[in-house]
């Protein structure tokens, strides 16, 4: 079956000048070899401040100061979503920051005098840590959701396997490609994952064996000409969207039923903090999930609380005074009266 080719309507003109020049910014990021899905949020975050210029007659660059940044930023500290709740600080974040970049390039190539966001503070960011983890029996009742007698469920069985396994991001394992695996080595390479990064990383028997399983039976049904090797296929034959790929993922999650929410990244933490507590080094936990900073991974030492527990266990006080009490021979127990107390327990 032939695939229909949509031709992409072109984008509108810009409005102002000043959509005009975010329009350039963005070219020069595509230029400096950004990924699209950067230049997308870009264009996300920024398109929010030139709407919200356009709509207070802010259409020209030079128009912009440091009190009507700053006005902006009591805007997004004050808005409210169609649910009542506030913006997070890291919505914030995000809003802000590329700002800065954009308005440091607009200085840089002189369509400013100087650079009015230069002095913006940017909202400090709360230190969180991932809301759930799963322990494996949650993690295997979780795989056991998809029917595999199905192709599209033995399909969705692979994927959730391979996420397990690898913790990769779901816009890697949408890029996967079939010349990418390695299922004899027991190892798969992500090409131009997260800061245009390739890396190998190894994946288990069990998630290589479903995905053979997947490649054998399932995706030679699914696929359409002309095929670009995309391991993981919709039932349209086409790569996965990430809205689609999270939501299949989340709704056998919560299919489940183990009272915790999550979908693509529940994965990721879970597998990171479990190999933790079985003894992985963090900089082994740090090369398979793809991280340039150590400090990124840092945060599943802060889940992953197994040896100190041991430690709390073994030299808290408490803990020892309670082993102490329970090793003591019952006729040696103190009677109520020498304790203190009456006969029903009560202080005297």
């Amino acid at each position: 079956m032939a695939r229909i080719v949509r031709k992409r309507k072109p984008d509108p003109p810009p409005a102002t000048p000043l959509a005009a020049l975010m329009e350039k910014h963005l070219d020069a990021l595509r230029a400096q070899n950004y990924s699209p899905y950067t230049v997308k949020n870009r264009r996300v975050h920024l398109g929010y401040f030139v709407q919200w210029c356009r709509d207070r007659g802010i259409v020209e660059p030079t128009e912009v100061t440091r009190p009507i940044l700053e006005h902006y930023q009591r805007h997004l500290f004050q808005y409210r979503k169609k649910n009542g709740e506030a913006l997070s600080f890291r919505s914030q974040h995000a809003r802000l920051m590329p700002l800065r970049v954009w308005f440091r390039w607009l200085a840089r190539q002189h369509y400013l005098l100087h650079n009015p966001a230069s002095e913006i503070e940017l909202p400090r960011l709360e230190h969180r840590l991932p809301k759930h983890v799963l322990s494996v029996p949650e993690m295997e009742q979780v795989l056991q959701q998809p029917a595999i007698h199905d192709p599209l469920g033995l399909r969705d069985r692979a994927m959730l396997e391979t996420l397990y396994s690898t913790g990769m991001r779901r816009m890697e394992m949408i890029h996967l490609k079939i010349y990418d695996l390695d299922t004899d080595r027991g190892m798969l390479t992500i090409r131009q994952g997260k800061g245009k990064k390739d890396r190998v990383i190894p994946i288990g028997d069990r998630a290589a064996a479903w995905v053979e399983k997947y490649l054998r039976e399932v995706r030679p049904g699914l696929v359409t000409e002309p095929d670009d090797r995309t391991v993981f296929l919709s039932n349209a034959g086409e790569p996965f969207c990430l809205d689609h790929l999270s939501n299949l993922v989340r709704d056998y999650v919560d299919k489940a039923n183990i009272g915790k929410r999550g979908a693509c990244h529940l994965f990721r933490h879970s597998m990171a903090t479990l190999m933790l507590e079985n003894g992985a080094d963090i900089r082994f936990i740090q090369q398979m999930l793809g991280h340039a900073d150590l400090n990124t991974t840092q945060i599943y030492t802060h889940v992953s609380i197994r040896k100190l527990k041991e430690i709390h266990t073994a030299t808290h006080p408490a803990r020892l005074e309670r082993k102490k009490k329970t090793s003591r021979d019952p006729d040696e127990a103190p009677s109520p009266s020498a304790a203190g107390l009456d006969d029903d327990g009560e202080k005297e």
